[in-house]
């Protein structure tokens, strides 16, 4: 009988620290969803249709950051004397194309104080909306975006100057900003037409014309927050 009450205090013991680690576990769980996470948002990812807020940073082919809404690499670009375009964090959702061929994001241009336009490219944006399926909360990746290869367009020094650009004024590396339009036809017969920014990488010249690339090759994402739809 005696070692028969033994064991049953044995059970009795491991019965009460099976409750009391799960209690444990519990409050840890309480306050990793105090500090934001979520119940869910530690072990899910985003599926199709969910709306994520992400931070992304635009590449272009020479791997400067041209856009961000990362505070690193802002910093970043500032210690290093280079010219960037900041953004805020945006909300996308989940495998959704744009309906129109581009995405106007505002940017903020910290050499001049202006706040302009900036254009995404319908593919462009279409990378960043299917890249963040099956990414968890606080994940960071570096995807390639499409068509980066095609988008150069020769400038002649007619149009140069034109534009008020001197060509003897620009060099292979500069940076050249341009404006772009939803609507092609209606940006070449009206100048009071819509244009949003976007900037190139002049990546030759010649005693004709100069070449500008404003393809971005690359992006990096990071998935700050997610939710499902209502």
């Amino acid at each position: 009988m005696g070692e028969k009450k033994k064991k049953e205090e044995t059970v009795a013991r491991w019965k009460q620290v099976v409750v009391i680690t799960a209690c444990v576990l519990f409050v840890v769980l309480m306050v990793v969803s105090g500090m934001g996470y979520g119940w869910l948002s530690m072990f899910s990812s985003v599926k199709p249709g969910q709306t994520a807020v992400i931070e992304f940073t635009l590449y272009d082919g020479s791997g400067n950051p041209v856009i961000t809404s990362s505070e690193s690499v802002y910093k970043k670009a500032v210690a290093d004397k280079k010219n960037i375009l900041v953004t805020k964090q945006v909300a996308i959702v989940a495998n959704q194309s744009p309906t129109t061929t581009l995405y106007p994001v505002t940017v903020y241009n910290p050499g001049t104080g202006e706040t302009l336009q900036f254009a995404l490219f319908a593919p462009e944006y279409t990378a960043l909306t299917s890249a963040i399926v099956g990414m968890r909360t606080n994940e960071q990746k570096t995807i390639a975006l499409p068509s980066s290869s095609t988008m150069s367009q020769l400038w002649s020094k007619e149009q140069l100057e034109m534009n008020g650009v001197n060509m003897d004024d620009v060099n292979v590396g500069d940076v050249f900003g341009m404006g772009v339009s939803d609507n092609p036809e209606e940006m070449s017969g009206n100048t009071s037409a819509k244009t949003y920014m976007r900037l190139g990488e002049i990546t030759r010249k010649t005693t004709t014309g100069i070449v500008v690339d404003f393809g971005y090759p690359t992006a990096d994402i990071r998935v700050i927050s997610f939710s499902g739809n209502n």
